[in-house]
């Protein structure tokens, strides 16, 4: 564009534009830094579907304000006609895929990503192997905490090319499995019943949802997964270790013999753990 032709797209940006364009940009980032510290914070004092539900609407409102933003910045910029917002947004659209592919290709994504609900915050997600919670949904990058609370931030532009497994799906139920791996010379409806047992028993249950438990014949011995669901996702792992000791401690009881390791007398088994 030559001078003329840019004097006629962009308007004269004069000290009352500036200052409507800075309250703009200041009551936007408030509104986010607000939003993003009070609904976490009050969302980690609620359970179930409640705490999810604020917890997800946290990168929806930011994306919220920043579209208002824009929209009530440009017209303040950029003559309001058809020709002139198509004309620049399209070059600056242009210019911007070029330069920050990566960058713009996260920022798409990010966009998809909320709008699909593919994941919230509150969710647990693995994601090339990395397994946490979802505790920030950003503009380029979801940050998630590994149960040994370490952050890790992946680029949103990952649900392109790689899967994306969601725990729970933005509810407050999460499954878990245990499994155990039994020598095959046992009572196989005995041990259903105890492992059953074990997981009706323990304090991290939801009742709402069924237990069970899956039995699969191997050539080592007998693989029984105890599938149950947790009360609150938080609590997965507490749960999983409490249905694994309990479990575990009751077939000892019982004089259950487990699956030997290899060079142990059983052939290609796991190690004999719950």
């Amino acid at each position: 564009m030559d001078k003329e032709q840019m004097s006629k797209v962009f308007k004269t940006l004069d000290t009352a534009v500036m200052i409507e364009l800075f309250l703009i940009v200041a009551g936007t980032v408030v509104l986010i830094l607000i939003t993003q510290s009070l609904l976490p914070w009050v969302a980690n004092r609620l359970h179930g579907r409640l705490r999810l539900f604020l917890l997800a609407m946290t990168p929806l409102l930011r994306l919220v304000f920043i579209l208002t933003a824009f929209i009530l910045s440009v017209p303040r910029v950029i003559e309001p006609s058809l020709q002139n917002m198509v004309a620049v947004l399209g070059s600056i659209g242009l210019a911007l895929g070029f330069a920050l592919k990566d960058y713009t290709s996260s920022l798409i994504a990010g966009v998809v990503a909320v709008g699909e609900r593919l994941y919230r915050n509150g969710d647990w997600i693995e994601v090339n192997g990395v397994y946490g919670e979802v505790t920030h949904v950003g503009v380029r990058t979801v940050r998630i905490v590994t149960p040994d609370d370490t952050a890790v931030y992946i680029p949103h532009h990952k649900l392109w090319t790689e899967l994306i497994s969601n725990a729970n799906n933005g509810t407050p139920h999460l499954q878990c499995v245990v499994h155990f791996y039994l020598h095959p010379q046992h009572d196989a409806v005995e041990i259903q019943r105890i492992l059953h047992d074990v997981a009706l028993t323990s304090p991290y249950l939801y009742f709402d949802l069924p237990v069970s438990v899956v039995v699969q014949e191997k050539p080592w011995g007998t693989h029984y997964r105890l599938k149950a669901y947790a009360v609150d996702p938080r609590h997965q792992f507490r749960f999983i270790t409490d249905l694994t000791v309990r479990g575990k401690t009751a077939l000892i009881e019982r004089n259950v013999r487990f699956a030997l390791a290899p060079g142990q007398g059983g052939q290609d088994a796991p190690t004999a753990t719950g």
